[in-house]
């Protein structure tokens, strides 16, 4: 046996052992995506405040965290980055749709690499049953990040939503479809 099909029989094996969860994460994608989808405006809000905290407490543990650090350039630098962090976090929390341009940015950037890591997934799978449906997610993530890209700035609060809620749905589909397809007999 070559090591290159060793590596793919262990890489299935493995795969099919996870088909459970993948199947339990494909389903809670595809709820979030649906709710996402009927209510677009309130899903982008969402994603700002989550963003907004995050940006927050992340920013916080930095700036406290600077004063741990020895020498001046690194502490002014993570003193630096914790403030900005903490700035844009309250900004966010307190204007999350004006933040909606960055946030829209920032997600036709993660759709863009999403979709080209499902792709490398998908071509991963490939031949085995189900390769086709992550190839499929990854296609739609790409797509959605040029059309996220194409309409920018005008891009909606209510496209952010829905094109958030359509990523979740077809991403938790490909997870569905790739579970049933690889469930251990």
């Amino acid at each position: 046996m070559s090591v290159h099909s060793f590596a793919d029989s262990l890489f299935h094996t493995r795969l099919k052992a996870s088909s459970g969860a993948l199947f339990w994460i494909g389903l809670a994608l595809v709820v979030v995506g649906i709710a996402a989808i009927a209510f677009p405006i309130f899903s982008t809000l969402v994603a700002a405040l989550l963003v907004g905290w995050t940006f927050l407490l992340s920013g916080t543990l930095m700036f406290v965290g600077a004063f741990s650090i020895h020498g001046t350039g690194p502490f002014f630098g993570s003193l630096l980055i914790g403030l900005l962090s903490v700035v844009a976090g309250v900004f966010l929390l307190f204007n999350p749709l004006a933040g909606a341009l960055a946030l829209t940015i920032l997600l036709a950037v993660v759709f863009l690499i999403q979709g080209a890591v499902e792709l490398v997934f998908a071509f991963e799978m490939r031949p085995h049953t189900g390769w086709l449906w992550m190839a499929i997610s990854g296609l739609a993530s790409i797509l959605l990040s040029l059309v996220i890209a194409a309409g920018l700035p005008a891009t909606s609060v209510i496209a952010l939503g829905i094109l958030l809620g359509i990523n979740l749905l077809t991403t938790g589909l490909g997870y569905l479809f790739v579970s049933r397809a690889i469930q251990p007999a």
